[in-house]
Order: structure tokens, then sequence, then C-alpha cells
């Protein structure tokens, strides 16, 4: 046997099961926005994003390399689609771009799976991944407008 020879499946270079779930949920949400990225969205300061986060209107996780903590870009949405089922009129920002809010319905789900005692992660997860009880992901019909349905598929957890 050659010496110089490497093992090829070094068991420390393997990933491990939480980056292997990091890497899934990355590939389902797509998007993910920084604290000050998000803050300057809404038009407001990192704290208050910090205090929508404490208030559990938002949700978020750490991830990447440098775990830096990530908010899903899918959670903020023009103000008019803030209730899909009744679309207002473009509202513009003194600026004049469109004002950008975070979707009232995340709030009340988000507190629901919290309750239920799934992690901030689990949250994003099932909040993203397809759901055979809606036929599409939570995300998908709290952004039509379907947030009944994804709490009643969200209470069918627990």
């Amino acid at each position: 046997m050659n010496t110089t020879e490497q093992n090829p499946l070094d068991p420390t270079d393997a990933p491990s099961a939480h980056d292997l779930e990091t890497a899934r949920i990355d590939a389902l949400v797509g998007e993910w926005l920084s604290l000050p990225v998000v803050a300057e969205k809404l038009g407001t300061s990192t704290s208050s994003v910090r205090n929508a986060l404490g208030e559990r209107r938002i949700v978020g996780m750490r991830r990447g390399e440098r775990n830096v903590f990530g908010i899903p870009a899918a959670f903020l949405v023009p103000s008019h689609l803030s209730n899909p089922a009744d679309v207002k009129q473009v509202r513009l920002t003194a600026d004049g771009t469109e004002k950008i809010i975070i979707l009232p319905a995340l709030k009340g789900t988000v507190i629901l799976l919290g309750d239920l005692g799934l992690s901030d992660e689990e949250i994003v997860s099932w909040l993203f991944s397809d759901d055979a009880m809606l036929g599409e992901s939570p995300m998908a019909a709290l952004r039509a407008g379907r947030k009944s349905a994804v709490r009643r598929a969200g209470q069918a957890l627990g």
C-alpha cells in the first residue's frame, strides 16, 4: 500500500446533520435578508426588526459558514398585498417606492407553531416545505390569503 495515500472519507470533513438541514432549508427559502437589509426595506431601524423578532411577528435563523442570522425575503410584502383577499391601492413612500411590510398573517402562524413546540428553524422549514393538506407550501398559501387553511394545517402538527 502506498503510504502517501490519504483516506478520501475523512469523517471530520463530513457535514453535520445540522449543516445538511440548514442547506435543505436554504434551498427551500431561496432569498435570505440580513437584519440591516430587512430594516432598510421596511424603512425602520435594526432594533425595530429585533423587536419584531421578539414579538414573533417574524422569525429567522443562523445559517451559512459565518453563521449569520437571516430572515426569509418572502416574509416581506408590498403593503397593498398585506391581505391578498382585499388587495388595496399601491402606496408609495416619500421617495416614490412602494411601502414594504411584514406579511401580517405570519405573526399568528408563527405563534401557533411556537406554541406547538417548534423551534424557529423548524418553523421556517415547515413554512417553506410543501404540505399535502394545502397542496402548496404554507408560505405560498399565506401569501395567497389562505391564513385559516395554513393555521388548520399547523394545528394538525400537534
